[in-house]
């Protein structure tokens, strides 16, 4: 355990003034920092964990409203939607896109009501070629609500680094299970595969000039869309009869 001593060297007399800093010096080398990680059990415990009762307690759909409030600070544009309505919604949010490309292992359901020509990547197309296509459609691997963050995982979901980066319209589909609230717990499933390559996007590309002008588009998309998969509604009850009441009952 650590045991700082917080001992100043008393001055000696006859001393020069470079004589006494030095010696001040070498006695400050010789004492461990006060911040000095010396075992397991010096390291502090109290910042945010993957198991915080925050994390655990809120509820899913909170977390969710969370995500897309801050999307939408970022000016990303945020459409929820279910499963059986993903494809429509995701065809949508391509617009009048004339050709997307796609990760090797994202889901044909997800492209099967795109109308442009969805090209399949096999990682050779050059930032040359991906520049001249309109737009990206991925997956994603984790969504962080509190900072608004995409991770993705450079697989066969998220696709490699350049395909997110190069076309000026990214589309990315994310799925409420991938949704977490903070960045202790996407930083617990990133670390499941700590090898791998991991982009994280807070909102569109944006920077600004000398003069402080934004300017979008510099570093990656222009455009992000984000398509959230939630669960299907629970079915609604049907409306019962109304009560009736018969002449007996009237009777006073």
């Amino acid at each position: 355990m650590n045991r700082w001593i917080d001992q100043r060297p008393t001055r000696t007399a006859g001393l020069s003034a470079k004589e006494e800093i030095l010696a001040r010096v070498r006695s400050a080398l010789a004492v461990p920092r006060r911040d000095e990680i010396t075992g397991a059990e010096d390291v502090p415990r109290d910042y945010q964990r993957a198991d915080d009762r925050q994390e655990l307690a809120t509820a899913p759909g909170k977390v969710r409203d969370v995500l897309v409030q801050r999307l939408e600070d970022y000016t990303a544009i945020v459409h929820r939607t279910t499963a059986g309505q993903a494809p429509a919604v995701i065809a949508a949010a391509l617009g009048a896109a004339g050709s997307v490309v796609v990760p090797a292992g994202l889901p044909g359901a997800w492209t099967q009501a795109v109308a442009a020509e969805v090209i399949l990547d096999d990682g050779s197309a050059t930032p040359r070629r991906l520049d001249a296509i309109d737009a990206v459609l991925t997956g994603c691997h984790t969504a962080i609500a509190l900072t608004g963050t995409i991770v993705l995982r450079g697989d066969e979901l998220g696709g490699r680094r350049a395909i997110s980066l190069v076309p000026d319209h990214h589309v990315v589909v994310v799925r409420s299970e991938d949704v977490v609230l903070g960045v202790p717990k996407g930083i617990e499933r990133m670390a499941a595969d700590p090898t791998a390559a991991w982009t994280m996007i807070s909102g569109p590309s944006a920077t600004s000039d000398i003069e402080l002008s934004r300017v979008e588009g510099v570093h990656g998309p222009r455009r992000l869309e984000v398509v959230l998969i939630e669960p299907d509604p629970p079915p609604q009850a049907p409306p019962s009869a109304p009560a009736t009441t018969t002449a007996q009952e009237r009777t006073p």
